[in-house]
């Protein structure tokens, strides 16, 4: 740490003391939302020595956990991907309910170990009433993100923490909790707080179709690509036009606030009529409206109708705003492919796919290998569906974003009054709703150690015992696995019983990444015709082929999907796909490929005129160009300069 950083350290210790020894408040040091916490802490009598750091216990911990199920299973993936961008980092990740009580965590083990020492772990209480000062306490308190950063703590055990910490409400602005990353403070990341907010915004956003089947969403943005993304708009409303709620980004192009929104209409917003936004909503695939507000400001946007609107309710193809409580068991799914649908000419695919045909009805276990996005659960579907079990239930299961609180009871199932909280009357479990069919286990290699044991018993004797209950249940199941990552590895590190990698893995498919394969135009053909329902005809230009050719398709199958489906909600009444419909996200990181390959001077153009019209529409503002583009500041000066470079290298009769 610099001689500075432990300077301004010793100033916020020293000024805490002051405060706490005089009543004196300290201007300039902290913030005045960590001054507010200082008098809360202080008024409530908590000691800075000591604290009454408390864990809940264990069957407290358990009910809270089942009372906010929904909450915790919409996290959990975004936990995930949030650990994984500070991983290494000596931090973990943190979710707490609205009472400060932490539900759920992930981190790396060598801060783990010393954040429980302060019970920085699931079941313990970090609210201002017991830990004084600290950022989960904090956020529910201010109702706001929050830092708070060493001795900001108003206990001195907590000093050697750094925490940022935003409150999650529900789609009406309820509080339902905290989503925080906590670490080392020697080791304090300059953009943490910035992935906390856009995590816990990702979460909100599953939130909504859930939790209105009845009523009208509409999601928008300032740039048609952005739709179905994280920073979209989502504005609920009620069949009668009022506006029920909206999610963070929705408030913030709509120029209100979670008090100011109530009493708003479509009519009262939009430059449009209800009955003239459901008139477009019968449209499939869903085009992109203008959706002009009375402000002047133009927005582009979809709606989707209620079943109190609509007889049939439909919700936007790929979002993540899928309902918790939906059954899991899928027959023959819309969209499912058929094994000889999944490889068009490619020789690995083939490879995989001709291995998998000799073992389908034999009952052997079979394990998929491959990146995320790489097509594993598409490949788990088509060898069900190819099998004598096709007519059963199709159950797929998440081993990674189910929190390990409830992995024994959405596995196993459990009896009534099995634990306090528990639905009345109990739940069978995945594994008996799989009986007669298949049960796909995701991402197995997550599977903490301590249910391995238990899953390999119900393998081996094909019965199943639920939580609190004295009798088994047979069950006659297929078992098919995937993993991105090597089991075999977890085996020889000791996280993954070896027993139990030999029982699931009877045969093991590796699929190849999206770059190594030899049929990605033929692939992109087939999503194409799944995603253009009835009788249109679309068609993906040259320089798009192109491009998809030589992309190194980070995401894979995932992300060519992605592609297909905002380009075709882009193009409107047009049949071609071209590279307009492409994002810039996309079409930036395509890069040098498409330069060296005749797609340079479209992109440049394009992406020339976007800004230039952007900067026109801004005054030449540059940070207020950066938000409606939707990237930073520094990416936008960057991009200028580099269109300023290849101007200045330009012939003369270019300029």
């Amino acid at each position: 740490m610099g001689s500075f950083a432990a300077e301004k350290l010793e100033s916020v210790r020293k000024a805490r003391e002051e405060f706490l020894t005089h009543g004196l408040i300290p201007a300039g040091v902290v913030t005045d939302t960590i001054i507010r916490s200082w008098q809360r802490s202080a008024e409530r009598g908590i000691g800075i020595e000591r604290g009454e750091t408390r864990c809940t216990p264990r069957y407290d911990l358990m009910h809270r956990r089942e009372m906010n199920n929904v909450l915790l299973l919409r996290s959990q993936s975004v936990m995930e991907n949030l650990y994984h961008e500070i991983c290494g980092t000596s931090s973990m990740v943190l979710l707490a309910d609205s009472e400060g009580v932490i539900l759920h965590s992930i981190g790396d083990p060598d801060f783990v170990d010393q954040a429980q020492k302060v019970y920085l772990k699931p079941g313990g209480i970090w609210s201002e009433g017991v830990n004084g000062t600290n950022a989960i306490g904090t956020a529910l308190e201010e109702q706001a993100a929050v830092h708070v950063h060493s001795s900001e703590h108003f206990i001195d055990k907590n000093r050697f923490l750094s925490c940022s910490a935003t409150p999650i409400f529900n789609p009406k602005g309820g509080l339902l909790g905290v989503l925080n990353v906590s670490g080392d403070y020697r080791v304090q990341q300059q953009h943490t707080m910035a992935l906390v907010r856009l995590s816990a915004q990702m979460i909100e956003n599953q939130m909504f179709a859930p939790e209105f089947p009845e009523d009208i969403i509409i999601s928008f943005h300032l740039r048609p690509e952005f739709i179905g993304s994280l920073y979209e708009g989502i504005a609920v409303f009620s069949p009668d036009g009022h506006l029920v709620a909206a999610n963070r980004s929705a408030l913030l192009q709509l120029g209100l606030d979670r008090f100011r929104m109530m009493g708003q209409t479509v009519s009262s917003l939009f430059k449009l009529t209800l009955a003239k936004l459901l008139e477009q909503s019968r449209f499939v695939p869903q085009p992109v409206l203008k959706l002009p507000l009375l402000s002047g400001v133009e927005l582009f946007g979809r709606v989707w109708p209620g079943t109190a609107a609509s007889p049939v309710r439909s919700l936007p193809i790929g979002s993540q705003l899928a309902a918790v409580d939906k059954p899991t068991v899928v027959k023959n799914k819309p969209g499912d492919f058929a094994l000889d649908d999944l490889e068009h000419g490619d020789p690995k695919m083939r490879a995989v796919i001709t291995k998998a045909l000799r073992v389908v009805g034999h009952d052997i276990p079979i394990m998929i290998e491959g990146e995320s996005g790489t097509g594993k659960e598409l490949l788990a579907r088509a060898l069900h569906l190819a099998g004598p079990r096709k007519n059963g239930p199709f159950i797929p299961i998440n081993c990674a974003a189910i929190p390990e609180g409830l992995i024994e009871s959405e596995l196993f199932g459990y009896q009534e009054g099995a634990f306090t909280g528990a639905r009345r009357k109990g739940q069978i479990g995945k594994i008996r709703e799989a009986d007669r069919g298949t049960l796909f286990l995701d991402e197995i290699g997550e599977m903490p150690l301590q249910f391995q044991a238990r899953l390999l018993r119900v393998l081996q004797d094909r019965k199943v015992t639920p939580l609190g209950g004295s009798g088994s249940h047979l069950v006659d199941i297929a078992v098919i696995c995937a993993t991105n990552r090597r089991v075999r590895d977890a085996v020889a590190a000791g996280s993954f019983r070896e027993d139990l990698y030999y029982r699931l893995n009877g045969l093991l498919l590796t699929l190849p990444r999206l770059r190594e394969r030899d049929d990605k135009l033929l692939l992109a053909g087939k999503i194409l015709e799944n995603l253009c329902t009835g009788k249109r005809t679309v068609s993906i230009h040259p320089d798009v082929l192109r491009m998809f050719e030589q992309h190194s398709w980070p995401g894979n199958i995932r992300q060519m999907h992605n592609v297909l489906r905002t380009a075709v909600a882009l193009l409107g009444e047009r049949s071609e796909i071209s590279l307009d419909d492409l994002s810039e996200d996309f079409l930036e990181q395509a890069g040098p490929a498409t330069v060296r390959n005749g797609g340079d001077a479209l992109l440049a153009e394009m992406e020339a005129r976007l800004i230039s019209s952007t900067l026109d529409r801004t005054g030449g503002n540059i940070a207020a160009a950066a938000r409606k583009m939707g990237i930073g500041r520094n990416t936008l000066y960057r991009k200028l300069r580099s269109l300023a470079e290849a101007d200045s290298h330009a012939p003369a009769q270019d300029r």
